[in-house]
């Protein structure tokens, strides 16, 4: 049993509070299906733009060398396979740091986070084009039919309105990064579920496309594209760079091939995407990742590969460029063969699509440039100050602000050109991989432990083995980056002032951590007694069953720890204080070692937990986890601990009643076996709400008792009724709601909203008893209806 001590801190070592801190950590498991559509939410968005910015940089033959990126992302796939194999968790920047150390570790994340802060702006203004573009086709479909009014039109031959395309394209990019910005400040999660909704409704659309389109260039006996000779290339101005006022490109024909593959290569973006979402899936892991590199690498293939390719079959070199540069497969279905309603429809389904999963890419480049940030925070790269939460949504506030702040500036610098951000995207997309895979390389010969997997072929001479695969994938990689930082001017410039800036903040802000990382172990070791564990269980925390796990995040109202500890006896019932760190994709992950960093923030939770704790005069256990969902992690704790009750503040972002439903369906994709708990929602007056989670025994009013006691008598007369019981009496009448819901569903929900009941909590936190009433207490845990009151 729990002691019955208070938790002061007093000077001597032996008495100081236990802080476990866990580094296994708490995620959602998913498919590799799911996992394959979160990355192809990033990835699958560079083919709405990535075919027209090639064909402005090369000509014509654009289309085989985006094919050709497409082919070699399966060997930077295969790199990024080999390292997820490792356990080599945390992406690009943990993988350099623990191969090349912190300096290449910073210069990695610098060329990185250009990467994901580019991602919104790029594709927020190429969402932005398609719908002006539509827009402006529609008016002038208008126009040239009168249905427009005359006082619309403009000219003697009533031209309709056009809006500016880059501008209104920018403005919509701005909106739609400021909603983000919102949503995320708020604490937007990550959902496998929408992105699987959306790549499914994407399928529709690639299928629709690629069927058609390869009909169409069939039956109008559509060229291929100039094969990709030195001969076809017709470099831009632009596409020069700084070799613009030489003769190299014309001099060096694979020169050029390598000028073209690299102004391509940003079709390849979002596979940093893939090694951050890897810890999420499911047993068996590398074999699920793999499964999931095939699928991302097919489908970007025919969708990004293929769809470029059909663009400049189907759309005529006189408006191909000119007007549809930014929107090619906006422009592919007004050449498709058919009648021009059914082509009108299709674009406006195109748009809708690119809509949902360029916006979507905005999302999570916020999300991802956002975990970055926090991972190297972690590590004291940046100061407490990037760290400290919102104080109502409990977010890292600052950084988000940080991000969107800088795409911002970025959509307004740029004017809404999506040339000018495809150019500057690719230096952080080529040189993310460069340093990932010269990393790997390098593993190949310090680290001797066994792999999954490896990236083929490996040639073994002696007792020497050659990674002739991964050599070969550094060296295009390393040679395309070089080439485009003479060719990609804007890029280079704009990349490297970038990266250095960065690398700058970095350096001198990890110099400041230092300083005070002595001053603040010191205060952690003089009141709290830290011990790392890989998981989490009851004999770490040296507790009982029938534990009670409360949350806490905000150290000025921790009014659910008051109510708990006013209502449990720490000698009978163990008290648990949890707090989550947060591991979104690309986000922080604790390790069992002293190297993480605790916040100012996070010593002012812990040590308001013990004062609070300490005022009651009762013991508290605390325990920090790394959390990939809040409500996962929540539940797979309780379980650990064999919790009877998980105590928690009313969300500023939901309802009581909206924390429970997602508690329980936390606890519903928990595997066997798993405890019953009920879980408490306070607010900040000190009333609670409770639910019981998972298969409980109802808490019966006492005039339902009294009802089937009555039937059981009346049912008692008949002579052969004499072995009834009262569990009979409720089996039957469950079996008839059973019947009548399958009958008639609609009325018999409609019967049950009339007959919901309120039940009540036992004086023991999590327990149940009957028959007992309170107000609030025992329903079914349905999902919120929309009219559901807000918090």
């Amino acid at each position: 049993m729990a002691s019955d001590r208070t938790t002061s801190a007093p000077s001597i070592p032996s008495s100081r509070v236990k802080l476990v801190v866990a580094s296994s950590v708490m995620l959602t498991f998913i498919s590799f299906w799911r996992a394959a559509a979160v990355v192809l939410n990033d990835l699958g968005s560079s083919a709405f733009y990535a075919g027209g910015i090639a064909e402005e940089a090369v000509g014509k033959s654009a289309p085989w060398f985006i094919l050709g990126v497409m082919l070699f992302s399966f060997a930077v796939r295969a790199v990024y396979v080999e390292s997820c194999s490792m356990f080599t968790r945390g992406g690009v920047y943990r993988v350099v740091k623990e191969v090349l150390g912190g300096t290449f570790a910073k210069l990695s994340v610098s060329a990185l986070m250009f990467d994901y802060i580019l991602t919104g702006p790029i594709s927020g203004v190429s969402a932005g084009q398609y719908i002006t573009s539509l827009l402006n086709e529609l008016m002038t479909v208008a126009a040239a039919h009168s249905w427009l009014p005359a006082a619309m039109l403009s000219g003697h031959h009533h031209i309709a309105p056009q809006l500016p395309m880059d501008l209104t394209a920018a403005a919509f990019a701005a909106i739609v990064t400021v909603y983000y910005w919102w949503q995320n400040l708020k604490g937007i999660e990550e959902s496998s579920d929408k992105a699987l909704e959306v790549m499914k409704i994407t399928t529709v659309m690639v299928v629709i496309l690629l069927a058609w389109g390869i009909y169409s260039a069939l039956h109008l006996g559509a060229k291929l594209p100039p094969w990709p000779t030195p001969s076809n290339l017709h470099f831009s101005k632009d596409a020069l760079g700084f070799l613009r006022y030489t003769k190299l490109p014309a001099m060096l024909g694979l020169f050029g091939i390598i000028m073209a593959f690299g102004h391509s290569v940003l079709a390849m973006s979002g596979e940093e995407t893939l090694a951050q979402v890897n810890r999420e899936i499911e047993h068996p892991k590398l074999k699920n990742l793999k499964r999931a590199a095939i699928v991302i690498a097919i489908y970007s293939f025919l969708f990004t590969g293929l769809g470029s390719l059909l663009a400049v079959m189907l759309i005529p070199d006189s408006v191909r460029v000119p007007v549809y540069r930014d929107n090619l497969i906006a422009g592919m279905a007004m050449y498709m063969v058919g009648p021009q309603v059914l082509r009108i429809i299709f674009r406006v389904f195109v748009v809708l699509v690119g809509f949902l999963i360029l916006s979507g890419a905005i999302n999570t480049s916020i999300i991802g440039s956002t975990g970055v940030l926090m991972r190297i925070a972690e590590d004291g790269v940046l100061t407490d100050w990037f760290r400290r939460p919102h104080r109502k949504f409990g977010t890292s506030y600052r950084i988000v602000n940080l991000v969107a702040a800088m795409q911002l500036f970025t959509i307004v610098a740029s004017r809404g050109n999506v040339i000018a951000l495809g150019e500057a995207y690719a230096f952080g997309v080529i040189w993310s991989f460069t340093f990932n895979s010269l990393a790997m390389l390098v593993l190949r010969w310090k680290y001797k432990g066994e792999r999954g997997w490896k990236v083929p072929p490996n040639l073994r001479i002696g007792k020497r083995e050659v990674p002739i695969g991964l050599i070969s994938v550094f060296m295009v990689l390393l040679t395309t980056a070089l080439v485009n930082l003479f060719t990609k001017s804007v890029a280079t410039v704009s990349g490297i002032l970038f990266a250095s800036t960065f690398f700058v903040i970095f350096t001198f802000s990890e110099r400041d951590n230092r300083r005070r990382r002595t001053t603040t172990e010191l205060q952690m070791k003089e009141h709290f007694q830290l011990e790392h564990e890989d998981a989490v269980g009851r004999d770490v925390l040296q507790i009982d069953p029938g534990c009670v796990v409360v949350t806490m995040r905000d150290a000025n109202n921790p009014f659910a720890l008051k109510w708990t500890l006013a209502r449990t006896n720490t000698s009978d019932q163990d008290v648990v204080v949890l707090t989550a760190r947060m591991v979104g994709a690309g986000g922080p992950e604790l390790l069992a070692t002293s190297e993480q960093l605790f916040s100012e923030y996070e010593q002012m939770l812990f040590t308001k937990a013990v004062s609070v704790a300490e005022s009651f005069g009762k013991h508290i256990s605390l325990l920090v986890v790394p959390a990939g969902d809040i409500f996962a992690a929540l539940v797979q704790t309780a379980n650990s601990l064999e919790a009877a009750a998980v105590v928690s503040g009313l969300s500023s972002k939901m309802t009581a009643h909206e924390q429970a439903y997602r508690v329980g369906q936390a606890w519903e994709a928990l595997p066997e076996p798993k405890k019953q708990i009920t879980f408490y929602v306070v607010s900040p007056s000190g009333e609670a709400e409770s639910f019981h989670i998972g298969p409980h025994a109802p808490s019966l009013q006492a005039d339902d008792v009294e009802l089937v006691h009555r039937l059981w008598l009346n049912f008692r007369r008949d002579p052969e009724m004499q072995n009834l019981h009262h569990s009979d009496i409720v089996t039957h009448a469950l079996t008839r709601l059973a019947a009548e819901y399958a009958r008639d569903k609609q009325e018999t929900l409609l019967g049950l909203r009339r007959r919901v009941q309120d039940g009540s909590p036992a004086p023991r936190l999590g327990e149940v008893r009957n028959p007992v009433t309170q107000p609030g207490g025992d329903y079914a845990v349905r999902a919120p209806r929309p009219d559901d009151e807000e918090a």
